[in-house]
């Protein structure tokens, strides 16, 4: 299947799922109370198909990005608008008692803060079950962060970082593991962040403190520390070959499957990423490889040749493929699987509304934010890796920011409602009609505005017009 298909039909799976969880939680919630809900849409836009129980209409709608519960009374009025029956007395009103704001606000409240909560909910049992279940760990992302090869002209290699140094300090993390640097280094993209490592020369452990720079050019698209430089030593022995491509210079130099690339031209390599950085800065010039064949030290030089890695990147390879780092399978208990769930889902909630002061700051570029593009790659990649891991994960990390964005308190989203339910509270009366209106339309464009911006944003860093540049 193409990638793009593969990767719009993930994302809407994906976003489908987000919608009706996040939905189904105002709805529960609305149900509870006693509101009657006309509407429970996955979509926005014309009706395609669905069908009808008790007050409800279940639609599925045009435009998937999204989706709505219509309750009696929302956006179509205040609740203020008095029904008659015959039982009452002629000039005498009375509420439609399934309005939404026939309710008392504490009511209207939990009913806004059901959607968000429902996401939260999910995010946290998905990873919850991932842990229990089946949750693959690369081991070195849990280790201390020490430094594999640093190519020259890079920027780790520019603020004097170097093979062998253990990170003990990156930014405001001390002693991080490599995933810590990886979420580090993602949340201060583009600016310069202080760096301490410990290093051993001559049996002599000193300290060395540099400032990083973590430049992408990509506005958070295609980001990995290891354009930087930062190559993470994924396995204290050799990086072994799991097979060699046919044809290629591994093959033509005898080197087999099994056997363990101990160092390039001196250098000690421990990952593929730091074979790749070391084959570009050398070219095309011979490389004498030091190679480990069931314990024998064996010289073998080979000339690397520029090729296409299969995904679309050229560059400098031998043409093999390497053994996957260890990684250990966690099967937790229920209990420590919670435990893990939560801290997951906090960590990753922390780093979401850091992200948010940042852009409110001025201190991250905005256009770093991704729309349904963006998402439709990430799934994409995530559905093609090996094992649920991967997009169980981003579905969480996707549920997290929804709920969070959600409780914003801009009108239109769940947040901005709560706010005025906050405000008419303080004030002890409701706010006239025709305000909240304004308020809500004007929301509502400048909402439309900032989708349309990032939506531009995603397709432009498609780089579909840079074949039109002379």
């Amino acid at each position: 299947m193409p990638f793009a298909l593969t990767a719009t039909v993930s994302m809407l799976i994906v976003l489908g799922v987000m919608v009706l969880v996040h939905e189904f939680g105002h709805f529960a919630v609305a149900k509870l109370c006693g509101v009657r809900v006309e509407v429970f849409s996955i979509g926005f836009g014309t009706r395609l198909f669905g069908f009808r129980r008790g007050d409800t209409d279940y639609r599925v709608s045009l435009l998937p990005l999204g989706g709505y519960v219509k309750m009696a009374g929302e956006l179509g009025g205040d609740g203020t608008m008095p029904v008659s029956t015959a039982a009452n007395p002629p000039g005498i009103m009375m509420r439609d008692s399934g309005d939404l704001n026939a309710h008392p606000r504490w009511q209207r409240i939990l009913i806004g803060l059901a959607g968000p909560a429902a996401n939260f909910v999910l995010a946290f049992v998905l990873m919850a079950g991932l842990y229990m279940m089946h949750n693959e760990v690369e081991v070195y992302l849990s280790n201390p962060a020490v430094m594999d090869f640093v190519p020259q002209d890079s920027a780790a290699a520019k603020a004097g970082l170097t093979s062998g140094d253990r990170i003990v300090r990156f930014d405001s993390d001390h002693n991080p593991t490599w995933e810590k640097v990886r979420v580090r280094a993602a949340l201060d993209a583009n600016t310069t962040v202080p760096v301490t490592v410990e290093r051993t020369v001559n049996g002599q452990t000193t300290q060395f403190s540099t400032m990083l720079f973590l430049a992408d050019p990509s506005k958070g698209q295609d980001f990995e520390i290891e354009s930087l430089g930062l190559l993470p030593q994924e396995q204290p022995g050799p990086l072994l070959i799991h097979d060699v491509t046919p044809g290629y210079p591994a093959e033509k130099a005898g080197l087999k499957a099994g056997d363990g690339i101990v160092s390039i031209n001196g250098q000690t390599i421990h990952s593929v990423s730091a074979v790749m950085a070391y084959l570009q800065q050398a070219g095309s010039k011979p490389v004498n490889l030091v190679i480990d064949r069931d314990g024998k030290i064996l010289p073998v030089t080979t000339t690397p040749i520029e090729g296409d890695d299969g995904a679309g990147h050229m560059g400098y390879r031998l043409g093999f493929h390497p053994v996957a780092p260890p990684f250990r399978v966690e099967q937790l208990p229920l209990p420590e699987a919670v435990k893990q769930s939560v801290t997951y889902n906090v960590h990753y909630s922390g780093y979401i509304f850091e992200v948010l002061q940042r852009l409110l700051t001025h201190r991250s570029d905005i256009q770093q934010l991704s729309g349904p593009i963006g998402i439709a790659r990430e799934t994409g990649e995530a559905v093609t890796m090996k094992g649920w891991q991967p997009i169980i994960g981003l579905t969480a990390l996707i549920s997290l920011n929804l709920g969070i964005m959600n409780l914003l308190p801009i009108p239109i989203l769940d947040g901005g409602m709560i706010l005025l339910l906050l405000i008419e509270g303080t004030l002890r009366r409701d706010l006239k009609q025709e305000f909240k209106e304004r308020v809500y339309q004007v929301a509502f464009v400048m909402l439309i505005l900032f989708f349309a911006f990032i939506m531009f944003n995603d397709v432009s860093k498609l780089n579909l017009f840079s074949k039109l540049k002379p």
